[in-house]
């Protein structure tokens, strides 16, 4: 099995790159988040061309996810929103069944500024997060969430801590909220598989950040412990970070046997 996730920042202008992406690589699964893309404008035609059916929740110019699978694999019992979420309509969760996977993408709320309401949702969103994932484990079946967390788990993934103490992304809580989530019977991939390395995910797109190496790895793949231990490669693949008109993230591809 191969999944990626992918924060693409608009699939209507990151589309030719999706295509490409899916050419090149052809995973079994892959998470969109930040489509913003209106919902009877999601390019289902075209991702059809290119062999591949979406599960997409989508919500017009701001966030917005989905799960595409290859066509004879299918989506099946989707469904959109995260129960207890407080914001209702901002489209930041979807799942669906791809054979006996369970999958999540999700696009968590950004949080702005640590002294705020949206700081808050941001944390409310983690809780209602970790109560559907417990529900979702007690339900059994191999579970896997992925997307943009906006939280750097750790210190290692974060360029510079110092820059962002008085930040979002790196806060106590937030990284405290998220480990509660992880807490309910999930592992992150990568460090699975990469314990001690640095990876980036995102890059500012100012003053070159990318090149100068100033990034964050804010987009986690979550796997069920039976997945956990049948991981062969976890990559970021940072080439999509380059070229015409790159997202700010680059895709995270885990696969297992």
């Amino acid at each position: 099995m191969r999944l990626v996730t992918w924060n693409v920042n608009s699939l209507r202008v990151r589309l030719p790159r999706v295509l490409e992406f899916l050419a090149e690589h052809r995973p079994d699964v892959l998470c969109l988040q930040e489509t913003k893309t209106d919902p009877t404008a999601f390019p289902h035609a075209e991702l059809a061309q290119a062999g591949y059916v979406a599960a997409d929740h989508s919500g017009g110019r701001w966030a917005g996810v989905a799960v595409l699978a290859k066509e004879e694999l299918g989506v099946a019992d989707v469904s959109s929103g995260l129960p207890g979420e407080a914001v209702q309509d901002e489209a930041r969760w979807v799942e669906a069944t791809v054979g006996d996977l369970r999958v999540v993408s999700t696009y968590v709320p950004n949080g702005r500024e640590l002294a705020s309401v949206w700081y808050a949702q941001k944390l409310d969103f983690f809780a209602a997060m970790a109560l559907r994932v417990r529900r979702l484990r007690t339900a059994g079946g191999p579970l896997v969430v992925a997307g943009d967390m906006n939280v750097a788990p750790a210190d290692i993934d974060v360029y510079d801590p110092a820059a962002f103490v008085t930040s979002t992304h790196t806060s106590e809580p937030e990284r405290t909220a998220l480990l509660a989530v992880q807490a309910e019977g999930l592992v992150d991939a990568y460090r699975q598989l990469h314990p001690d390395d640095v990876g980036y995910t995102w890059w500012d797109y100012r003053q070159g950040h990318f090149h100068r190496g100033f990034g964050l790895r804010i987009d986690l793949t979550l796997v069920s412990p039976e997945i956990a231990e049948r991981l062969t490669r976890v990559g970021i693949e940072r080439d999509y970070r380059k070229g015409s008109r790159p997202s700010d993230h680059v895709p995270l591809v885990a696969e297992w046997t």
